[in-house]
C-alpha cells in the first residue's frame, strides 16, 4: 500500500487533481527509497533535509513511502503528479526508467531525482561522487589495519564491505573503497557481500560477523538500515565498522571507525531552496562530490586518538589529490567494472 503522510502527521487516502493540472505552489513531496525512513542513514538524513527545506521556505510537504517503492514506481509517481504538488524529490534510484515518462505527463510540476540521472525539462538530477568518500574510507581502512597498537585491530591484514544489492549505484561505494585500500595497500585482503536487503539488520549483522571470523577488523556498510546490524557485530566483536550516508559515528561511539557522508540533506535542501526561487534547475543534472563537500569523511570524534593525527593527515592528503585531478577514482557507473572486480 502506498502512505501518503502529511509532516502535520495527517493523511491522505486518495489522490486529488488532475494529470497535468495546475500544481499547488508552495506543496511537496519526499518518495522515500528501499529502506524506509527509520534507517538512520540515506532516507532519514533527506528527510532531514526536506523538513528543513520546507520550514526555509515556507513549503508544506509530504512523505511518501511504499512496502515496494521499486515495483510500485510508476504507480506511486503518477500518484504524486495527481496530488497537484509543486514539486516531487525522489531517492529511490530505480524510478530512473519511468520518471522521464511520468514528467512529462506532469509539466507542471517539478521533479528531481537523487541518485540517477532522468531527462525532462522538468526534472532536475543529483548525482553523488560515493566512489570517492568510499575510496578515502578504504584508504583509511587499509592504514588502519596494520595499526596493531589500536586493541580492535587484530595481526590480519584483512577489511571488508557489505553492499545493500548488487548494482551500479552501490558498486560505486563497493569499487571506490577496493580502489582506496588497494592503492593504499596491495597486500590488504578485502571481503565483500551483499546484504540483498536495506532493511535487515539481522542480515547485516550475520554478514559482519562471517567476515570478522575470516580476520576482518573494519566492515564498511553499504546498506542503508542494514547497517545497524553492521555496526552492532562490530560492537560485539571488539572492531570496527565503517558508518554511510549520515554520521552514525554516535551509533556506538567507539566501534565506528568513520562515516562515509553522502549529504542528501544538503541536496535537498538546495533543490527545495532553488525551486522555491523559481530558479529549479530544470533539464540538468547537480553533481556532488568532494571538491563540493558532497559527499566526505565524518570527523572521527571517538576514533581520532586510536587512528592518530599521522594516518588523518595522510588521508587528508589523499582527499586533496582527488580534488585536484591527481587521483582518478574508478566510478562503475560510467566506466564499467575494473579487472580487480567482477561485481559479484
Amino acid at each position: 500500500m502506498l502512505l501518503l503522510s502529511a509532516c502535520s502527521g495527517t493523511s491522505s487516502d486518495s489522490p486529488s487533481g488532475s494529470a497535468g493540472g495546475d500544481a499547488a505552489l508552495g506543496s511537496a513531496a519526499l518518495v522515500v527509497a528501499q529502506g524506509g525512513l527509520g534507517d538512520e542513514s540515506y532516507n532519514d538524513l533527506a528527510y532531514k533535509g526536506f523538513q528543513q527545506g520546507l520550514t526555509d521556505n515556507g513549503l508544506e510537504g509530504t512523505p511518501i513511502e511504499s512496502d515496494d517503492v521499486v515495483g510500485q514506481g510508476e504507480q506511486i509517481l503518477r500518484r504524486a503528479g495527481d496530488e497537484g504538488l509543486g514539486v516531487v524529490v525522489d531517492l529511490e534510484y530505480s524510478h530512473a526508467e519511468v520518471l522521464p515518462t511520468v514528467a512529462a505527463d506532469y509539466p507542471n510540476t517539478d521533479w528531481v531525482l537523487v541518485n540517477a540521472e532522468a531527462a525532462g525539462d522538468n526534472v532536475a538530477s543529483v548525482l553523488f561522487q560515493e566512489q570517492e568518500g568510499s575510496y578515502l574510507a578504504g584508504a583509511l581502512a587499509a592504514l588502519q589495519t596494520v595499526n596493531t597498537s589500536d586493541p580492535k585491530i587484530n595481526a590480519d591484514k584483512v577489511i571488508g564491505v557489505i553492499g545493500g544489492t548488487q548494482s551500479t549505484g552501490i558498486d560505486k561505494f563497493l569499487v571506490g573503497f577496493i580502489q582506496g585500500a588497494r592503492d593504499t595497500d596491495p597486500s590488504v585482503k578485502v571481503l565483500t557481500a551483499y546484504s540483498n536487503d536495506f532493511a535487515d539488520p539481522t542480515k547485516g549483522q550475520q554478514l559482519a560477523q562471517s567476515m570478522f571470523e575470516q580476520g576482518a577488523d573494519i566492515v564498511y556498510a553499504v546498506a542503508g538500515g542494514t547497517g545497524a546490524g553492521v555496526i552492532q557485530a562490530a560492537k560485539d566483536a571488539g572492531h570496527y565498522a565503517i558508518g554511510v550516508d549520515a554520521n552514525q559515528d554516535g551509533v556506538a561511539p567507539g566501534s565506528v571507525l568513520t562515516s562515509m557522508l553522502k549529504k542528501t540533506d544538503v541536496a535537498v535542501e538546495t533543490v527545495l531552496k532553488s525551486y522555491a526561487d523559481g530558479s529549479f534547475p530544470g533539464g540538468t543534472t547537480i553533481n556532488l562530490g568532494l571538491a563540493e563537500d558532497g559527499v566526505g569523511l565524518s570527523d572521527f570524534q571517538y576514533t581520532k586518538d586510536a587512528i592518530g593525527q599521522a594516518t588523518i593527515d595522510k588521508v587528508d592528503a589523499l582527499k586533496q589529490k582527488i580534488i585536484d585531478g591527481d587521483i582518478k577514482v574508478w566510478n562503475v557507473v560510467e566506466q564499467g567494472y575494473p579487472d580487480y572486480y567482477s561485481g559479484n
